[in-house]
């Protein structure tokens, strides 16, 4: 979907992008190949010919800087298939505070590989695995996740996509915590941490600091849920934000070759 993207270009909104797809213009490159063929409205033919030429080169070069701000929260979905290999789904869990000392784990997953950093032990590995991340992929992070961190970590500067679930779920239709919209999804829990909630987080975290392992163990594996579960809903939400996207714009389906979850 990113190389069909003509909104990140100054000038051009989801009016134009739709009346260049019912035109032909499917890409950049078929809008490259012959840049005079198709409308874009006000816009500059020459900015909009040099960004595209621009985010080409960017998408080969794995550059996501360079989609970040021009994509915003709104259009983040858009680049999930492209910059899912380097791509983490991130969530974090807090001794119930705000502050920078509050965070207790964060739970980092990969697609493949799950890992949760733990207070105390690894935490501050936090910043250099997050450097070499493209895109990060939250449920809330907007609000809670990465303001929390960067109390946190001060010098941590988030430049990646972000894509957060909550808010692009809720233009599909599916609202409510993160919790309610896997039970409503039909994605199941493990029996020692079905049912468990931020507050229960908070209890284990408490339950730890006064020795109880266990309580670590369970939290990590509650954190796990959190983030693993994070790329099956990224998934949903990349499907049904380009249906509805294609649908807006009057578009018949054209094909799409995003690898699927099984």
């Amino acid at each position: 979907m990113l190389r069909r993207t003509f909104v990140h270009l100054p000038g051009i909104g989801p009016q134009t992008e739709g009346l260049l797809w019912r035109q032909g213009c499917d890409s950049w490159a078929t809008y490259l190949e012959d840049p005079q063929r198709f409308p874009i409205g006000g816009a500059d033919r020459t900015a909009v010919r040099a960004g595209l030429e621009e985010s080409q080169a960017a998408l080969a070069e794995g550059r996501h800087q360079a989609f970040a701000k021009p994509l915003g929260s709104k259009d983040a979905w858009r680049a999930w298939p492209e910059f899912r290999e380097h791509c983490l789904y991130l969530d974090i869990e807090t001794d119930g505070g705000m502050g920078g000392d509050a965070v207790t784990c964060v739970g980092l997953y990969d697609g493949t590989e799950f890992r949760c950093l733990v207070k105390g032990q690894d935490l501050a590995e936090l910043p250099d695995l997050l450097s070499h991340a493209s895109m990060i992929v939250t449920f809330y992070g907007t609000g809670f996740d990465l303001p929390v961190l960067s109390r946190c970590f001060p010098s941590l500067h988030f430049d990646q996509i972000h894509l957060d679930l909550c808010f692009a779920l809720k233009r599909v239709g599916v609202r409510g915590g993160l919790k309610r919209i896997e039970k409503q999804l039909g994605i199941a829990r493990g029996e020692d941490t079905d049912g468990l909630s931020g507050l229960d987080a908070i209890r284990l975290w408490r339950e730890y600091q006064s020795g109880n392992e266990a309580s670590l163990r369970t939290l990590v594996e509650y954190n796990r849920e959190d983030v693993v579960n994070l790329e099956r809903l990224a998934q949903l939400t990349y499907d049904k934000l380009r249906a509805k996207t294609l649908d807006e714009a009057g578009v018949t389906e054209f094909a799409d070759m995003t690898p699927r979850l099984l």
